[in-house]
């Protein structure tokens, strides 16, 4: 799927890849007892792929780079630098590294399908954010990151009197 989004050098036409972190949930726990490091390295490479699609359709190619041992970190802090609203997302990459992490740390097939289960979920509320905010820049303006912005908003003019 293509969409057409607003980015800092104008419009541009970006792939949204649709629901992989979906097709990821959808597995079954057959699917999903099995090698907890490669699933662990697809559901990252999914929301990393999401983070760039918002990167590279702002003309900032993508970092290499990691943060704290994760890409996905990484790309986020990246992302938020010219964008505060941006930081609205950051919980949710890092609890879906979190996840990844317990469900390659445990032993007990069903706790390591629920935290991948888990895992997929943040994952899709990453994808649905990201897409919202290519169609809708100020989505993420109400978090605690752009209560400058909203206090700006709220100042009472000069001269007025407040009630």
């Amino acid at each position: 799927m293509r969409a057409i989004c607003c980015g800092r050098r104008g419009w541009a036409e970006v792939d949204l890849p649709g629901s992989a972190a979906e097709a990821f949930a959808a597995q079954s726990d057959a699917v999903l007892s099995g090698s907890p490091h490669a699933l662990a390295q697809r559901l990252l490479g999914i929301a990393e792929a999401t983070l760039e699609r918002w990167l590279q359709a702002h003309g900032v190619p993508p970092t290499t780079r990691t943060h704290e041992g994760f890409r996905l970190l990484a790309l986020q802090r990246q992302a938020a630098r010219p964008d505060p609203s941006f930081n609205a997302c950051r919980e949710s990459c890092r609890e879906l590294v979190y996840h990844c992490n317990v469900a390659v740390a445990g032993t007990d097939p069903g706790t390591r399908i629920r935290h991948f289960r888990m895992a997929a979920a943040v994952a899709i509320h990453l994808q649905l954010f990201i897409d919202g905010k290519l169609e809708n820049a100020r989505l993420g303006e109400f978090c605690c990151a752009s209560r400058p912005l909203r206090a700006a908003d709220a100042a009472v003019p000069s001269g007025a009197e407040e009630t």
